[in-house]
């Protein structure tokens, strides 16, 4: 079962060390970043992974919860209204740059549902289309790591709830 030789492992991120010990199965990726002006973003283009099943961990604030999570694939774009209606607030906004690490201890590019549970235990919402999809790639809270898990795994680990949290494609 053991896959020692196969590749060289990647240090643990303190995300692999939590899943490890919620004895949640999964698997260590590396992804290219580049850099974006002052930020890291990932690139995805060659890496032979559906750019679907990546997800994207954005930080909000809602007017009743204060800090909470959305967790959408990185193809797509949030729906902040419904955001806030199944989070139970009027409105939600995303968290500004300058204030993210401060809000969740990770910087853009590295925020991980797992790690800022662990940490503030935020309300956490994931895309209904990751339920779908079953395996899931979320930030191992490093910038180009990534782990590969089960969402309804991840759901139970962070208690997240499912639900509908596209933008609508409007091609027109």
């Amino acid at each position: 079962m053991s896959k020692k030789n196969k590749k060289s492992k990647l240090k643990k991120t303190q995300v692999e060390q939590i899943l490890d010990k919620n004895k949640v199965p999964y698997h260590q990726a590396e992804f290219p970043t580049h850099q974006d002006g002052d930020v890291r973003t990932m690139s995805v283009d060659h890496t032979g992974v559906d750019e679907h099943v990546i997800y994207k961990t954005l930080v909000l604030t809602g007017n009743v919860t204060g800090p909470l999570v959305g967790v959408i694939p990185v193809d797509t774009h949030l729906d902040e209204k419904k955001l806030a209606k199944v989070s139970g607030n009027k409105k939600v906004n995303m968290v500004p740059l300058k204030n993210l690490l401060k809000t969740t201890g990770y910087v853009h590019g590295a925020n991980t549902p797992v790690g800022i549970y662990e940490k503030f235990q935020y309300p956490i919402f994931i895309d209904q289309a990751a339920k779908e999809q079953g395996e899931i790639y979320v930030s191992s809270g490093k910038i180009g790591r990534s782990v590969q898990l089960n969402a309804e795994d991840l759901a139970n680990l962070v208690h997240a709830k499912f639900a509908d949290l596209q933008q609508a494609n409007y091609e027109g």
